[in-house]
């Protein structure tokens, strides 16, 4: 496991590095957090591809059933899964070509850790985007 300082490093370069953001669990409801991270993310210039299998529009945008149904590359996945779904998050990222894996504040894996680690992906866990976002200050590049 990462020291917080080699955590915190890795959180700035992905924040600095990502202008999109492909995020797996993400809800339709305003009151969940799946909902309220990718809408101020989009507010602070992220661009949100929203993946669930249950809705059509999230945050205002076409919503996809998986990641292997994004037509287009995918970098940044945030995931809003329980952590046993995570290690199976990590492997279609994988297989999509993601190169950096983000689970949200109070999600952990370690299969999802070492498949992201397998595949050359930064990876990031058990952090929020928000508090993240605000703790560096940084807005996306686009």
């Amino acid at each position: 496991m990462t020291d917080r300082a080699e955590t915190d490093a890795v959180v700035e370069e992905i924040l600095r590095s990502y202008d999109t953001i492909t995020v797996v669990g993400a809800s339709a409801n305003p009151a969940k957090a799946a909902n309220e991270v990718p809408a101020y993310m989009r507010e602070h210039g992220w661009r949100i591809i929203p993946v669930n299998p249950h809705a059509d529009e999230i945050v205002g945008e076409k919503v996809y059933r998986s990641l292997s149904d994004i037509p287009e590359p995918i970098g940044l996945v945030d995931v809003f899964r329980p952590s046993a779904d995570c290690a199976a998050v990590a492997r279609d990222a994988a297989a999509a070509g993601a190169t950096a894996l983000w689970l949200q504040l109070g999600i952990t894996s370690p299969e999802a850790r070492q498949i992201a680690a397998d595949a050359g992906m930064a990876y990031v866990e058990d952090r929020c985007l928000i508090i993240e976002q605000r703790r560096t200050g940084i807005t996306a590049r686009r």
